[in-house]
């Protein structure tokens, strides 16, 4: 059925002139930025003569697993695919008699992801339930930060580009609502042939922050964006390794479109996304979808939705249209979380004991956007170059290793990493670490084209033998193969004779009369 359906929408789309995934324009957000997006206004043109256009509205709730070594409430190791349960003390397991104990790194983490937020840190902050039954959530209730969360009232800058050749970038700021800690809850794995569902609790109890995103964007390239700009921040941060393939750095998309003027409609979510490429996808198609069913006058349900990424489109999970009861209460196993700055720290405190707010901000480390600014300072390369070096992990630290290594100009190493390296990792599905051509082996290589030892050509036979991995260094390739310039005039002179001599016909044959 879901498979007919999204079949339905995208056949109507196709009607009405929208590209759907296998025909017409590249269905990727680039490609979907004329019909999806409109970066300076937001608006989606209209499908029918006469009428304004559509205004889609995207806000996004992310939930990032705070980098630990320990749960958030209890001394469990946190470990990625470790064996099924086996990494679940009493308290995750929801024993009677057991209670939580706060643990002190998961809220550094929050409060240095908050700062970098621009977020205001609340001094204290408090702890609620939130009950709802899932046979993964063992105690029947989630520990969150419902009505006072640890941060609020935050802004975060992000780029993306408005051309197809990268060559220009816009800045867009999104809102941040909130930044709560709360719990995850364990896996459920279903198994359809045997008819059973399988319970893992090692994720049970670890420690979340959720970043909650006002509804500021509007189409999916912002939304990836914006993600991938936070990505960026925690990676950098070290609050949380954010790898949205180990399940680090999860996506809910709610999604709603309306007409300009018209208060927001009603507002669909789409849960669990986590890819990048697959937020963009889903908060596209969701946002054609409900344009269609509006258009051809259907209403829109509030409803969660998940976004099957072979079919690439969303499909019905559960309607949301009676609001579900989640009976908040103040967690009573847990006081309030108190913090303290400068000057309201006591004289007598034990600081060990206690999380200084001003400690942490003094010690925050460069943020993604100030590392753009000091390679474009630095080193003269483009402002987009610098947004695609922070992207790759490691490029940045490679490029800058290569730069130190040798006597180029940066302007023109920055197009061996970005044209030559990057292409070979991308065919390869390679990360910077996995590349079999070091810093020093590509240092080396430009070393020899900028003496003009070889050529730019001789350079590039030289680099695809490199990723060989045989061993070998540029100038023993360079020699091996005699891809040398040859600068003695008379050796020149000599090989130019050598050959004239060996077409002796065919120099005859060019002498005039």
């Amino acid at each position: 059925m879901a498979a007919r359906g999204c079949g339905g929408v995208w056949r109507r789309a196709r009607q009405r002139g929208v590209a759907g995934p296998g025909s017409g324009p590249d269905p990727s957000p680039r490609g979907q930025r004329a019909v999806a997006c409109n970066t300076r206004g937001g608006a989606v043109p209209a499908g029918k003569s006469g009428l304004a256009p559509w205004v889609p509205v995207v806000g996004l709730e992310i939930h990032a697993q705070i980098s630990s070594n320990s749960k958030l409430f209890s001394g469990s190791q946190v470990q990625f695919a470790a064996p099924p349960n086996s990494l679940v003390s009493f308290f995750d397991a929801s024993l009677p008699g057991t209670l939580p104990v706060l643990n002190r790194r998961c809220v550094e983490a929050a409060v240095m992801t908050g700062l970098a937020l621009k977020c205001s840190i609340n001094k204290k902050s408090l702890f609620d339930r939130k009950h709802y039954f899932y046979a993964d959530l063992p105690a029947g209730y989630q520990i969150t930060q419902q009505r006072v969360p640890i941060a609020v009232n935050g802004s975060l800058s992000y780029s993306l580009c408005i051309d197809s050749k990268m060559s220009q970038m816009v800045t867009k700021i999104v809102r941040i609502k909130q930044i709560q800690l709360e719990q995850d809850s364990g896996k459920s794995l279903h198994d359809d042939t045997r008819s059973q569902t399988l319970v893992d609790l090692n994720r049970a109890g670890v420690g979340l922050m959720e970043v909650v995103m006002e509804p500021d964007m509007c189409c999916g390239e912002e939304a990836a964006a914006a993600v991938r700009e936070l990505q960026l921040i925690l990676q950098t941060l070290g609050s949380s390794q954010a790898v949205m393939a180990e399940g680090q750095l999860r996506v809910d998309a709610n999604v709603s479109v309306h007409r300009p003027g018209e208060p927001y409609g009603v507002r669909t979510e789409v849960k669990n996304i986590n890819s990048l490429r697959f937020l963009a996808k889903a908060v596209d198609y969701e946002i054609r979808r409900q344009i269609e069913e509006l258009e051809n006058g259907g209403t829109i349900l509030n409803e969660t939705r998940a976004f099957d990424s072979k079919l690439g489109c969303t499909v019905p999970m559960r309607d949301k249209e009676g609001k579900q009861d989640y009976r908040f209460m103040p967690e009573p196993n847990l006081p309030p979380l108190i913090l303290y700055d400068a000057k309201s720290l006591p004289a007598n405190m034990n600081h060990q004991q206690v999380i200084n707010i001003d400690w942490i901000h003094e010690r925050l480390p460069d943020l993604p956007s100030v590392k753009r600014e000091k390679l474009v300072e630095q080193y003269g390369i483009l402002p987009e170059h610098s947004f695609t070096l922070l992207n790759e992990d490691g490029l940045a630290e490679f490029f800058e290793s290569v730069v130190k290594q040798t006597q180029m100009e940066p302007k023109k190493v920055i197009g061996w990493i970005l044209n030559d390296l990057l292409s070979y990792l991308k065919q390869y599905s390679l990360t910077v670490k996995e590349s079999p051509v070091s810093s020093f082996l590509l240092a080396d290589l430009l070393n020899l084209l900028e003496k003009k030892e070889i050529s730019s050509t001789a350079a590039k036979q030289v680099l695809a033998e490199l990723w060989k991995g045989e061993g070998k260094t540029p100038l023993e390739i360079v020699k091996e193969q005699k891809l040398e310039l040859l600068q003695d005039q008379k050796e020149l002179e000599q090989i130019c004779q050598a050959v004239i001599d060996e077409q002796e016909n065919e120099v005859i044959m060019m002498v005039p009369g």
